[in-house]
């Protein structure tokens, strides 16, 4: 079977290696192009094409796939399937029909929830117990195709996005070679996703991280894990920008006072008890702009947080 893979961040990479060991006919491999970062603008690799590299195989980087000069490349690979694991764009239509046996879709969501950019942090955010992989047949809508395989795994109290993108990255890898040998062998059904269903999964911003004391504490314990690494949460104490880390606590047992939200209730040895809509959380872990990490019963030694400290808001 001849292959055309297509990703660009981390998560792609297992499953490119896998496809690799697994001696599968790689034809090439599509990424973003390199993208600018960091004070130097410098341009950067995304992960799959320096996997890629690696592995000896072509790589290429269209700044688009709607181009004429697109569509003949694939054609000109002349790939039986197209495997695609967080590539970034959206596939059009030709694209989709070039491969006799379709394009497959390795997705980090039980579909139809969390379709879109960014499942893995939204599951965590909204609360979710578990998520998995979907392996799915790719059509022109937005993660919207029939399902292949598809299995579960949990999320626990302590994981972030970061934790449980690893392990998916590394469950989509089994995935797409269990997938590949069932279709070999004409073992694959389809299931139709119920759309009525759907949940969206929207791209990421630096300003969903500011943390609003109205929520409840467990929402925002569920924010500050499904926001790490990136684009990570924040506040502001006496003005001053405050980045928050997890791992957080948060609980329910305190006494209700007529509080403010965002009210410092007391620091702690290893802490700072933040007062929210519903509950509270402790802070264990921060960093002060322009200065490093630290845990928070380190911060407190540097920098005194009073009682009635209201946390949140520059001014």
């Amino acid at each position: 079977m001849r292959i055309i893979f297509m990703g660009s961040p981390e998560f792609g990479v297992p499953a490119l290696q896998g496809l690799c060991e697994e001696r599968y006919e790689i034809a090439g491999v599509f990424c973003q192009p390199d993208k600018p970062r960091g004070r130097g603008n410098l341009f950067y690799p995304p992960p799959v094409k320096l996997a890629a590299q690696g592995l000896g195989l072509d790589v290429y980087q269209p700044a688009t796939l709607k181009s004429d000069e697109s569509h003949e490349l694939v054609k000109s690979l002349n790939p039986d399937l197209i495997v695609v694991a967080a590539y970034g764009k959206i596939l059009p239509a030709r694209i989709l029909d070039v491969p006799r046996l379709g394009c497959i879709n390795v997705h980090a969501s039980l579909l139809p929830k969390y379709r879109g950019a960014a499942p893995i942090q939204w599951a965590i955010i909204k609360g979710e117990k578990e998520t998995g992989i979907t392996i799915m047949q790719m059509d022109e809508g937005v993660d919207t195709g029939d399902v292949l395989l598809q299995e579960k795994i949990e999320i626990a109290g302590e994981d972030t996005s970061l934790s449980i993108h690893d392990r998916l990255a590394g469950l989509g890898r089994e995935m797409i070679i269990r997938a590949l040998k069932l279709l070999e062998a004409g073992g694959l059904t389809r299931t139709r996703q119920n759309h009525e269903e759907a949940v969206y999964a929207p791209m990421l911003s630096k300003e969903m991280g500011e943390i609003d004391w109205t929520k409840s504490a467990e929402a925002i314990f569920n924010l500050v894990r499904g926001l790490h690494p990136w684009p990570g949460t924040y506040t502001f104490i006496n003005g001053e920008y405050l980045k928050v880390f997890p791992p957080v606590r948060f609980g329910f047992k305190e006494k209700k006072r007529n509080p403010k939200c965002g009210e410092v209730m007391k620091t702690l040895e290893d802490g700072i008890r933040v007062e929210c809509g519903e509950g509270y959380i402790d802070i264990l872990e921060v960093q002060m702009e322009s200065k490093r990490r630290m845990s928070a019963g380190e911060f407190l030694r540097g920098y005194r947080v009073a009682k009635g400290t209201i946390l949140g808001g520059r001014s």
